[in-house]
């Protein structure tokens, strides 16, 4: 490596390179690890005798800054971690730290938790079913298109041609009326959200949500500083007649609720409509998994009976397709994509292109739709086998809320049941099981399980709810 060293005159040499290599090393411009230059080739570097530079760097590895490796050579030694003792904190003042600094953002599983060897984590799916070979060509075809493309500067909307498939696709599966103009392109759902929520809320803006319900999205509005207001569900999803005057924002997750997963009743979700319309507020539609439906007539999003754009309506492909992909997506109505796209650009500037790219290609050439069709006989036959199970063996203890989409379910307890002992118990057992007590906030708790059948072989759903009936039967 280069050092830049700069010595004056012929007098205390050693003296002056072991300040100017011991600044260097305490500032951080020599990193732990960073071999330095044989003392032979620094010497002819600089002008001056191996005897001075030797002698620098005795003093430096006494100081036990430098450390030397027999047959490799002299390297910075690794620094102490700075101590909270070692500085002197001075209060910023920022009264927002603190409401970021108390929301929590872990969902589910712990992320310093090893997942369990039979596995019923929600919202993760079949990365044995993803096509990576298909992927990997639409990869390929994106570098093309990077190479041929120009321009320096991509649009924080998101590329026209991704805007463009994704709009077909969701006419297509989820019934949305929308064109690419009326689309964002978003890293996932949970931006979409953040950019929604930085443009409509302020500290003091009344928004109802469901509760039980997603918790990022309750974490994320509570940051804002956002009025919020629990909606309890029933049987035909929000409580709508509960909402509150002067609600300006509205969280819904209409087709397969979070976490209970009934659908909301086609009355309900007029009535849902009549309110937003009566307030002037606008609904947020997260139909994060909604692609896969099991029985009954499919139901086509809220959005799609919208007739005053008060419905902005989410999506992803971390659900369908990978989570790494981190893409999603929002159609918003005209004024809230305006200044979306610009909390966008001044955010992240735009999604990666690549990715848009490879995306637009996947789904162009037909792989999204052959992919989520090979998934979805998957996915119904887990979910068939835990719903048998639930109705023989584990009738005593858990009965399956109704729900016909996405890939996960949740059982609700009999009473006596001790759903947060039950989890430990599983867990010792190397089953992952998950208690539906962390969604909910203000209204009461129903305790119960919520079982993803995304993560989780078909042959290992009797092994794995073999353990969970064990250790109910220990429970009882």
């Amino acid at each position: 490596m280069e050092l830049h060293i700069r010595l004056e005159g012929r007098k205390g040499l050693a003296e002056q390179l072991y300040q100017q290599l011991r600044s260097a090393i305490d500032s951080g411009h020599l990193a732990a690890g960073t071999q330095l230059p044989p003392t032979r080739l620094l010497a002819e570097q600089l002008g001056i005798s191996r005897k001075t530079v030797a002698e620098a760097y005795s003093r430096l590895t006494y100081d036990n800054l430098l450390s030397g490796v027999v047959g490799r050579g002299t390297f910075v030694s690794p620094r102490r971690a700075l101590q909270a003792s070692d500085v002197e904190p001075i209060a910023l003042a920022a009264n927002s730290l603190e409401r970021w600094q108390q929301r929590a953002t872990v969902l589910g599983r712990s992320a310093l938790e090893a997942p369990s060897r039979y596995d019923f984590v929600g919202g993760v799916s079949a990365k044995s079913q993803f096509p990576f070979d298909q992927w990997r060509a639409c990869m390929q075809y994106a570098l093309r298109c990077s190479q041929r493309h120009s321009e320096r500067q991509f649009p924080a909307q998101g590329l026209p041609e991704l805007r463009e498939a994704i709009a077909h696709h969701i006419a297509f599966a989820r019934g949305v009326h929308c064109s690419a103009a009326d689309v964002l392109v978003c890293n996932g759902a949970q931006q979409a959200l953040d950019l929604i929520a930085r443009v409509l809320v302020e500290p003091g803006t009344r928004v109802a949500m469901e509760d039980p319900g997603y918790p990022p999205a309750r974490q994320l509005f509570l940051a804002m500083g956002a009025d919020l207001q629990s909606v309890p569900v029933d049987d035909e999803g929000l409580c709508v007649e509960q909402i509150a005057d002067g609600t300006q924002l509205i969280y819904v997750t209409p087709s397969h609720q979070f976490p209970l997963g009934m659908p909301m009743s086609e009355r309900r979700r007029h009535a849902l409509l009549a309110r937003a319309a009566e307030l002037g507020a606008l609904i947020i539609e997260d139909d994060y998994d909604c692609e896969f439906r099991y029985q009954g007539p499919a139901s086509d999003a809220l959005q799609r009976l919208d007739r005053h754009g008060l419905v902005a309506y989410v999506g992803t492909f971390s659900k369908t397709l990978l989570s790494e992909l981190r893409l999603g997506y929002a159609v918003l109505p005209p004024s809230v994509l305006r200044a979306a796209c610009v909390a966008k650009h001044l955010s992240d500037w735009h999604s990666p292109s690549l990715q848009q790219w490879a995306l637009a290609r996947f789904i162009g050439e037909g792989h999204l739709n052959r992919h989520i069709r090979r998934c979805h006989d998957i996915y119904a036959a887990r979910r068939e086998r835990i719903l048998a199970r639930l109705e023989s063996d584990l009738a005593p203890w858990l009965s399956a809320v109704p729900a016909s989409a996405g890939f996960h379910l949740s059982a609700l307890a009999a009473p006596g049941v001790d759903v947060e002992l039950l989890v430990r118990l599983t867990r010792r057992v190397e089953v992952g099981v998950y208690s539906l007590a962390p969604f909910f906030n203000d209204v009461p708790v129903r305790p119960g399980l919520l079982m993803g059948f995304g993560a989780i072989e078909r042959l290992d759903i009797d092994p794995a709810l073999d353990r969970v009936r064990d250790a109910l039967q220990q429970l009882s």
